[in-house]
């Protein structure tokens, strides 16, 4: 029964130190949630090479195959080479928590060469956040392990580098091209079955 009531009181006091930010993910898919297909990207917020591909590979595809398609956005922070991967990680989170996951996404490659624990707090501004609950969960580290959970599951994929792309499942070099004809081939595959 004491540890019952040790449990309870930890719980309430992790609760309450977190303010009660969910530990879980809010983060929604873009695309169509049911999508045949399903593409995996492990991004880090501060790569170069993730925001130019966010501009010129991710943005196409998805205008193209927004009805076939779930893309998901998987967190991989390069913590040894990039300052604010994990700290931008943590604060899309926050931000998805407020309903503006996409809209950090699009702003933090917009502005990264910007990026600074600074312009997090002005970025959660700019979308329309509260800023106070964002900083909360931002600095309460709340959303850590959703982070490191990405991280893991990329590791266990063998990925090493940012950006990554799986569409169902295979790894596909990135490119629009690549990636197209990744997709074209899982859409024909899915109509062959019907």
């Amino acid at each position: 029964m004491k540890r019952l009531i040790s449990l309870s009181i930890l719980s309430i006091i992790l609760v309450s130190c977190t303010g009660g930010i969910p530990p879980e993910s809010s983060r929604p898919p873009k695309g169509n949630p049911n999508g045949v297909v399903v593409i995996k990207e492990y991004s880090d917020f501060e790569c170069p090479a993730c925001s130019s591909v966010h501009k010129g590979v991710v943005g196409p595809i998805m205008e193209e195959f927004s009805n076939e398609v779930r893309f998901e956005f998987k967190h991989f922070p390069l913590r040894a080479i990039h300052r604010f991967a994990m700290d931008a990680a943590e604060s899309s989170e926050c931000a998805s928590d407020q309903g503006k996951f996409w809209e950090f996404v699009d702003l933090a490659f917009e502005n990264q060469n910007e990026l600074s624990y600074d312009s997090l707090l002005s970025w959660a501004d700019q979308l329309g956040l509260n800023v106070e609950q964002f900083e909360r969960c931002w600095k309460s580290h709340a959303k850590r392990k959703v982070v490191l959970a990405d991280y893991e599951e990329g590791r266990g994929l063998d990925v090493a580098g940012t950006p990554t792309f799986f569409v169902n499942g295979k790894k596909v070099q990135v490119g629009y091209d690549t990636l197209k004809a990744a997709i074209d081939e899982e859409l024909k595959k899915f109509q062959q079955r019907l």
